[in-house]
């Protein structure tokens, strides 16, 4: 027998309509929330306001600023402009410029071979092949540039006939400034060149030289066929970071009177007083010589990144373009970017 407050719950039509609740949990998938008709009622529209980086937009205004400033100074400076231009392409200027190209990339050859076989050297289980490796880097490592350009210059004064059994000739014929700069600044690059392709060989794994072992190769040809190919990865990005300073410390050759473009723009100036503007002259080719080796050192690091990286860096001209748009931080709302 049903009970008194049963009879009275089912003879009171309100209480048998369903219950209706108006909080968010009670809504479909949507969020929209049931209405007593069947009709579901809409959320509210979300209006999603975009990070401010005021930030970036004042260290921006300072920076360009501080740029402005300095443009400026040097539009009032007392700098004969023409003259900077009229001497950009001269003859001289142009021909510094080449031999300061040429004398790079032989120092650098010179240095890249020397400092592979250094490295190795280095590497080796025999104690005198190592000591003699590390002797070599302390020294060249440890004294400066230009007192090395300085000593190879003036070797005459302590050898003045160099004799090598079959070859014989006074050394001031032998050691030209070309030869003298070849030499200080190659066998110099050569120390630093030794310690970067041993952190690249070194950075292999010792897994794939005991498995090229194990397959019968030689210890050169290990190194030649799979130790430096994978070490290239490390070696090349410090390779060209030592390219681009080779440019710039091929000027310290002026001093033993080789024919680069510092030297080049410091004779002209002799003639025409015109001391600061020859040397923005120099400094315009340095900067548009490292500047192209600078890009062609990226897309050859680029290059090697391939099949170690899930993804390729971005280009310079993708950089420009997601610096342009770092101001304002998008937002996705509903998969549509605000």
């Amino acid at each position: 027998m049903p009970e008194p407050e049963d009879l009275a719950e089912s003879e009171n039509p309100e209480n048998n309509a369903p219950a209706v609740s108006m909080t968010k949990d009670s809504g479909g998938a949507d969020g929209a929330v049931p209405a007593a008709g069947g009709r579901p009622v809409p959320p509210e529209a979300v209006k999603a306001i975009p990070v401010r980086h005021y930030g970036r937009w004042i260290s921006a205004v300072l920076v360009l600023a501080v740029l402005a400033l300095l443009v400026s100074a040097f539009a009032d400076a007392d700098i004969t402009w023409a003259t900077v231009g009229e001497y950009l392409d001269h003859e001289t200027i142009v021909r510094g410029a080449l031999n300061t190209l040429w004398i790079t990339v032989l120092a650098m050859l010179l240095g890249v071979v020397l400092g592979t076989l250094l490295a190795v050297m280095r590497l080796s289980k025999n104690p005198v092949m190592s000591s003699v490796a590390w002797g070599y880097i302390w020294i060249f490592r440890g004294t400066p540039v230009l007192v090395q350009l300085l000593l190879w210059y003036n070797l005459a004064l302590i050898f003045p006939i160099l004799d090598l059994g079959f070859y014989r000739d006074e050394m001031n014929d032998v050691m030209t400034p070309f030869l003298a700069a070849l030499l200080g600044l190659g066998l110099n690059e050569a120390a630093y060149m030794a310690e970067i392709s041993r952190a690249g060989i070194q950075s292999v794994d010792e897994g794939q030289t005991e498995a090229a072992h194990a397959l019968g190769m030689t210890g050169s040809r290990t190194m030649r066929r799979i130790v430096l190919p994978q070490a290239m990865r490390v070696i090349i990005p410090p390779t060209g970071n030592e390219f681009v300073n080779m440019l710039k410390t091929s000027s310290l050759a002026y001093i033993i009177q080789y024919g680069e473009v510092l030297l080049s723009a410091t004779k002209i100036s002799s003639r025409n007083l015109a001391v600061m503007e020859l040397l923005l002259v120099a400094t315009i080719w340095y900067l548009v010589l490292t500047t192209v080796f600078s890009i062609g050192q990226y897309y050859l690091e680029r290059h090697f990144q391939r099949g170690s990286s899930r993804s390729l860096p971005p280009t310079p001209w993708q950089r420009v373009r997601r610096s342009l748009g770092s101001f304002r931080t998008p937002s996705q709302v509903g998969g549509r970017t605000i």
